[in-house]
């Protein structure tokens, strides 16, 4: 197993902010500068700024400067991460599901129906 908990930390850390994930979203696209980011957000600039440091932080985003504009990009690797992780949890739950699944299938069929025994459906009867 990966040894990345630090990392995988820092990344649900990220994504667990509405406006980081609006931002990882839309450089999915294709990569934005910072003004065209903070464009859509109902914040300052700088405030951009701190939500793009943390997804920096945490390798989901890298930036570069040419002159005076910022231009952001996504981190593949970064979101593999998480992925990685959600993948492997969902195999482990599919798993238990389909053995849990076999168990019950297994206890239908060896207990044989008592004709005494009411179903479901026989609730409201009276013997």
């Amino acid at each position: 197993m990966p040894n990345y908990e630090g990392s995988l930390d820092a990344v649900f850390h990220a994504l667990a902010d509405r406006t980081r994930r609006e931002i990882v979203e839309r450089l999915i696209s294709g990569p934005l500068s910072v003004s065209q980011l903070a464009r859509p957000l109902e914040m300052s600039l700088p405030a951009v700024m701190q939500h793009l440091q943390v997804l920096e932080a945490c390798a989901l985003v890298r930036s570069e400067k040419t002159g005076r504009v910022r231009t952001c990009h996504i981190e593949p690797a970064g979101l593999r991460t998480a992925e990685d992780w959600i993948g492997r949890q969902r195999t482990d739950w599919e798993h238990r599901l389909d053995r849990l699944g076999d168990h019950l299938s297994e206890q239908k069929q060896e207990r044989p129906r008592d004709p005494a025994e009411r179903g479901p459906t026989d609730r409201g009867s009276t013997p």
